[in-house]
C-alpha cells in the first residue's frame, strides 16, 4: 500500500517505514504530524476522490531539522564591473511515515 501526499509544497509518494526529506515544518523532533492524502493505491484498489480520501490518514514522525544544500547565487553585469554573490541553505526537516490508515 503506497500513497501520494503533499508534503511542503511537493507531490512524494510515501509508503509505511519510508524516510523523506521536506521543507521545514514548524515542531520539534519526535512530534507527530499528518499529511494530507491526494491517492492511495491499496494493491489493485485506487482511491482518488474527495469522498474516499476524507477517511485516510497518512502520519509521520519528525526525526530531525537540517540544512539542505546550498545553493549558489551570483550576480553579473557585462561591462560595467558589476558581480555579487551570495549563497542560501534551506532548512529542511528528516521525516519517518509510520501510519497509513483507511478509515471506513
Amino acid at each position: 500500500m503506497y500513497a501520494i501526499v503533499k508534503a511542503g509544497g511537493r507531490q512524494e509518494k510515501v509508503a509505511v517505514g519510508d524516510v523523506l526529506l521536506i521543507d521545514r515544518v514548524n515542531q520539534a523532533p519526535g512530534a507527530s504530524i499528518n499529511l494530507p492524502a491526494l491517492l492511495v493505491v491499496d494493491g489493485a484498489a485506487v482511491t482518488s476522490d474527495a469522498k474516499g480520501l476524507a477517511g485516510v490518514t497518512v502520519t509521520a514522525e519528525i526525526l530531525e531539522e537540517i540544512k539542505g544544500e546550498k545553493i549558489h547565487i551570483l550576480r553579473y553585469k557585462n561591462k560595467t564591473g558589476y558581480r555579487r554573490r551570495q549563497g542560501f541553505r534551506a532548512k529542511r526537516t528528516r521525516i519517518k511515515v509510520t501510519e497509513i490508515s483507511k478509515g471506513e
